[in-house]
């Protein structure tokens, strides 16, 4: 399991702890199952343009995809297809990919939403299971 904001999916985060896996538990991408679970979704997440840079650079050739130029220096981030591009680069294959599609800022009332509590703590659960 592993948590990746802003900053860990520039960092490549998915990738990361794949590689991880490799090493420790001799996993292979090819048969994980990952999940891109419930985050803040592309129309709720505005970044400034400095962040927009980090993403333009790390991800040249997926600009149009994960983000859109709302003008005055603001864009809407897509961390779901970012995240989504990143585990598929890193060997998960498509059929072992799902993305929930749950904002959290939209469902606040159910969901921990950073943004939507204007930064106050909170948390959510995972469960996850790994066959050695």
């Amino acid at each position: 399991l592993s948590h990746s904001g802003w900053r860990g999916t520039v960092g490549r985060m998915g990738a990361v702890t794949l590689s991880v896996m490799q090493r420790e538990f001799h996993t292979r991408p090819e048969d994980v199952l990952a999940a891109v679970g419930p985050s803040i979704c592309q129309d709720c997440y505005e970044v400034s343009e400095d962040v927009a840079d980090a993403f333009y650079k790390e991800f040249q050739g997926h600009e149009r995809e994960i983000l859109l130029e709302k003008g005055n220096g603001k864009y809407q981030l897509d961390l779901w297809k970012t995240n989504e591009i990143i585990l598929r680069e890193a060997g998960v294959i498509p059929e072992h990919l799902a993305v929930t599609n749950i904002c959290t800022c939209c469902n606040s009332r159910l969901l921990f939403s950073h943004r939507a509590s204007h930064g106050k703590r909170g948390n959510l659960g995972a469960f996850m299971q790994i066959h050695v």
